[in-house]
């Protein structure tokens, strides 16, 4: 007996006359089960109607020639056999084992059909989509039916037989689950949007060029762009690659807001925006996902990964290769925006790594937004009703990988992705690494966020006239309408700034402090020294202290209040030759590997922003005392008010890494600080202001530890070197920003040798282009007119004020280094 499963909705009122069964069937065996399923009464069983059937081809020219040209009204069924793979373990998933008898389980060959009618039944059921009465097919097409009325049938055909695709697709999921959701007949129904193709006439009279070779040139782009998902393809590659991750790490999922996600997927779309530290991140969220029956997201992948026999794969299995420039290329960057306006609005899930890149330094990169400008303008436009943006944390307590990421940042070449990259990756990841853990951050409402931020989304758009032939109507530059369009412009940008400002914040609010980043901050904060496991233990005890006092989030760090586990961590790390291990003396002694500064930062860097606030409240203190009356250079008058400075001082700082750090609006900032300020003293309100200063700075050294020297010294001695480049350049001169930064490797090392910089991670690559762009945003990049001396004078003081600042907050650091119990003078051997 044939199974037969539907998922349909309740027939229409009004009882129809006829049945059109459009059967999807791709074997004489299909076509058998079928007639068989409907002579039985299939349809009268399934769906209540007592009418006559007639059979049809789901082909646009057999649906053109025999339904849409009908006067009555007949109800439209699609109907398809669902072929099954074996069920193991009470899942049915492709193995390599099926592929082993050449033939894929869930498109059998036409042999395998007939024994798998004769020998396994469960294994294929008769399947109906949602039915629809032609009239409402109509109704949902009225251009293609509009068309249809003036004698061209096929846009209407192709309408239909999409439609029934679709309605069995979704018949399908109710089967086999939602995590095989998966698109069909993209560029063709994109190629057929009435609205697409308006905009590819628009595109083609703004430009002159040739409507025709424009179409052809999206229907190429949409060809490269759009994944070709294969249900066995991604059950091949899940299974593949599941054991060389799993040998690997040990994944940590926190699933509590997973049911919650799934719910609203069913009337959303999700984007979710992970943290990006590493080729494998795709993989690791995938297999979580997947676990969970989501369906498979589109992952928006660079160029870079499309070659053989990864692309192909990867196609297969949902990534979309997107060029990594397209600006000026009109006709491409219509159709990225259609393809993500499609996916969105039939709800398919999107995943894209918003940094542009992997992290080199360990903690989040500023982000890009050139992808979030396609889905806001998607929510502007009403292509989709929402979508909710889910920040996403991965968090490796180690990674294979990271030798080649630090090399990159003292200049060496990225080698390119390949045959030998992937082999090396593979081999690489047969290395136990700990823990990944993986969490998600709250979801944003894409369009309650870009309306909060100010993005006119129920305005309607200003409409600049693209030729103008009539002096009346011509537009001047700097009119009302070229002023109003720029300002709904800036309005849109900034907007969608501020969303992936958000973004970044969820992400950060949920990524868990591992051992390694601790064990990385206690070692680097201690220069050119080694601490025993005891020291170590002493250095961590405080800041584990200070840790569980915000409660913020953590992986297993209570493992490092026993000095047993702590040396295992010492010991893992050493084997990753990030930690050295000298064993010859009275004890072993612990320092970082000689040349493993960067990889170590890295390590830390995952957690630094949980004490960014408190490194800056130490330095706004310590810029106090010395602005206090009782500063014994007596260079200060007894009026000044050493709280004010303090507060200045943090919001310069604040100001200072904010390419760095992803921080709060001032209101909030202060609030934060306040905060800190009450974990390190409590009953700070009520000091007497003019000791206020001093007793704060013993309540500070008191607490066990300091972090400026841990947290922030990398990122000044970084944005120092910059400095200091920029004020000996002529201010006259051109700045080439690649050949500046390659200067600034070459003097951070000078100046590392000199020991003027404190450690090899701060003459990175990422971190001198961060600082550009600070120095870009103070203005001091753009060269001083030449033929103007004041305007010279003023650069170069301008540049020289920065440069002094940065010494001053260099002295600083290092004042609040010495202050740091563990920079005490060390005792000898015990």
């Amino acid at each position: 007996m044939i199974e037969h499963s539907g998922g349909v909705s309740a027939p229409p009122d009004s009882p129809p006359e006829s049945v059109v069964a459009l059967v999807d069937s791709t074997s004489v065996t299909e076509r058998e089960l079928i007639g068989r399923w409907l002579a039985d009464g299939g349809i009268a069983a399934e769906l209540g109607v007592d009418a006559p059937v007639t059979q049809l081809d789901l082909d646009a020219a057999a649906v053109a020639g025999r339904l849409t040209g009908r006067v009555d009204d007949p109800l439209v069924v699609p109907v398809r056999v669902l072929w099954l793979p074996p069920e193991r373990d009470g899942v049915r998933r492709v193995t390599f084992g099926d592929m082993a008898l050449l033939t894929n389980p869930r498109r059998p060959n036409r042999l395998a059909q007939r024994r798998l009618v004769a020998t396994a039944p469960d294994r294929h059921l008769v399947l109906t989509g949602a039915p629809a009465r032609l009239s409402e097919l109509r109704a949902n097409n009225p251009e293609a039916a509009a068309l249809q009325r003036s004698g061209t049938t096929e846009p209407f055909a192709r309408a239909v037989v999409r439609a029934a695709v679709l309605a069995l697709e979704r018949a399908e999921r109710t089967v086999i689950g939602d995590r095989y959701k998966i698109p069909r007949l993209v560029a063709e129904e994109i190629l057929d949007s009435p609205d697409f193709l308006r905009r590819l006439e628009l595109i083609a009279d703004e430009t002159g060029a040739d409507p025709q070779d424009v179409h052809r040139r999206a229907e190429k782009a949409l060809n490269e762009l759009v994944a070709a998902q294969s249900r066995t393809v991604s059950d091949l590659f899940t299974q593949a690659m599941r054991p060389v991750h799993a040998s690997t790490w040990n994944v940590d999922c926190d699933e509590s807001g997973l049911a919650a996600l799934r719910e609203l997927n069913r009337s959303h779309p999700l984007v979710f925006l992970p943290s990006h530290r590493s080729y494998v991140d795709a993989f690791v969220l995938g297999d979580v996902l997947a676990r969970n029956d989501f369906p498979p997201n589109h992952v928006v992948g660079g160029a870079n990964l499309r070659f053989w026999p990864m692309g192909p794969i990867a196609r297969r299995t949902g990534t979309i290769f997107i060029r990594r420039s397209f600006a000026g290329d009109t006709v491409y960057q219509a159709v990225v925006e259609e393809y993500f306006g499609y996916l969105l609005s039939r709800r398919f899930n999107l995943e894209w790594y918003f940094e542009g890149g992997r992290t080199r330094t360990g903690k989040l990169r500023p982000p890009r937004y050139g992808l979030l400008n396609y889905l806001a303008a998607s929510v502007r436009r009403d292509r989709v009703a929402d979508a909710l943006l889910v920040p996403v944390s991965i968090t490796y307590e180690r990674l294979n990988e990271l030798g080649a990421i630090a090399d990159e940042q003292v200049g060496g070449r990225k080698k390119p992705e390949g045959l030998a990259w992937l082999a090396r990756y593979v081999r690489n990841q047969q290395h136990s690494a700990g823990h990944v853990y993986v969490r998600f951050g709250a979801p944003l409402s894409a369009r309650d966020r870009l309306a909060a931020h100010g993005d006119p989304l129920s305005e309607p758009p200003v409409t600049i006239p693209l030729h103008h032939t009539d002096a009346a109507t011509r537009t001047p530059a700097g009119s009302e309408l070229d002023r109003l369009s720029d300002q709904l412009g800036e309005k849109e940008r900034r907007a969608v700034q501020r969303l992936a400002f958000e973004v970044a914040v969820g992400i950060n609010a949920v990524t868990p402090i591992t051992v390694n980043a601790l064990v990385a901050l206690a070692l680097l904060g201690v220069h050119q020294r080694a601490l025993t496991l005891a020291q170590v233990y002493e250095v961590l005890g405080p800041v584990l202290d200070y840790i569980e006092a915000r409660d913020l989030p953590r992986g297993e760090i209570a493992q490092l209040r026993n000095e047993q586990s702590l040396a295992v961590v010492l010991e893992q790390l050493s084997l990753a030759k990030v930690v050295t291990v000298y064993r010859s003396g009275v004890e072993p002694v612990y320092s970082i590997e000689p040349g493993a500064h960067l990889e170590a930062a890295f390590y830390r860097n995952s957690a630094v922003h949980w004490f960014a606030d408190r490194a800056i409240l130490e330095l706004a203190i310590l810029a106090a005392v010395e602005a206090a009356p009782e500063d014994p250079t007596g260079a200060v008058g007894p009026d000044t008010d050493a709280l004010g400075v303090g507060w200045e001082e943090a919001y310069r700082l604040r100001d200072l890494l904010k390419f760095e750090f992803f921080f709060p609006d001032r209101a909030e900032f202060s609030e934060r600080i306040t905060a800190e300020m009450l974990l390190v003293d409590p009953g700070w309100r009520t000091r007497p202001r003019d000791t206020l200063g001093s007793e704060i700075l013993a309540a500070l050294t008191g607490s066990g530890f300091m972090m400026a020297h841990r947290v922030l010294r990398s990122f000044f001695d970084a944005q120092l070197v910059v400095a200091e480049r920029l004020e000996a350049r002529e201010p006259a001169a051109t700045i080439d920003r690649k050949a500046f930064v390659s200067e600034c490797v070459s003097v951070g090392n000078q100046m590392l040798l000199q020991q003027r910089l404190h450690s090899t991670e701060s003459v990175s690559t990422e971190l001198f282009g961060s600082a550009l762009k600070l120095a870009d945003n103070y203005r001091l990049l753009e060269p001083a007119d030449p033929d103007s001396e004041e305007s010279a004078a003023e650069l170069a003081q301008r540049r020289r004020e920065f440069a002094d600042r940065l010494r001053t907050i260099g002295i600083r650091i290092s004042r609040a280094a010495a202050l740091d119990p563990s920079n005490l003078p060390a005792g000898g051997p015990r």
